[in-house]
């Protein structure tokens, strides 16, 4: 590691639950690393030098993520903050948006519901910057981030909801 703060203590997996769906499962060691593009990471690292559990990237263009990592991808839940005041909340998986979650555009447009690939993709709900939801209603099935059918969803907002404050909550870890 470079000049980074670096803090590689050894993590003790001591007293915690092997749980096989737990990113932090295989984490040795806690510490940072600045890349040659300035893009920082702090956080949980694997054996064999990867990005794994709970840890803190910061690009160079002021995007960050805070979250799970497995094998040096965001994976599990987090929270992505783009420098245009863009954010995500809710599941990862393999660096993608994938599963539940919230998006907010910069301009205050949200769309709660289910993503695949990083794409509004499933049943979901679109919230505008005057808490309207368009007339008619935008609910329903959206594929590629277009609404093909109209339907109501109140299940998969709240799972959405859920998914995002459970991200939320662990993104006020210490790194």
């Amino acid at each position: 590691m470079d000049d980074y703060e670096e803090q590689a203590s050894v993590a003790s997996n001591v007293g915690r639950m092997p749980m096989e769906t737990s990113p932090s499962r295989g984490a040795v060691k806690v510490g940072g690393w600045r890349y040659e593009d300035s893009t920082r990471y702090i956080g949980e690292w694997n054996q064999r030098g990867q990005k794994h559990g709970l840890g803190h990237l910061q690009f160079a263009d002021g995007t960050r993520y805070d979250g799970q990592f497995v094998e040096g991808m965001s994976h599990g839940l987090g929270c992505l903050w783009f420098a245009d005041g863009a954010k995500y909340e809710g599941e990862f998986m393999n660096g993608w948006f994938h599963g539940h979650g919230i998006f907010w555009r910069a301009d205050g447009m949200k769309f709660e519901g289910e993503f695949r690939g990083g794409k509004i993709w499933g049943l979901g709900l679109i919230t505008y910057q005057d808490f309207t939801h368009g007339f008619p209603r935008n609910e329903g099935y959206f594929q590629d981030c277009r609404l093909l059918r109209k339907r109501r969803c109140p299940e998969v907002v709240q799972k959405a909801q859920k998914c995002a404050l459970m991200a939320r909550s662990q993104c006020d870890h210490p790194y």
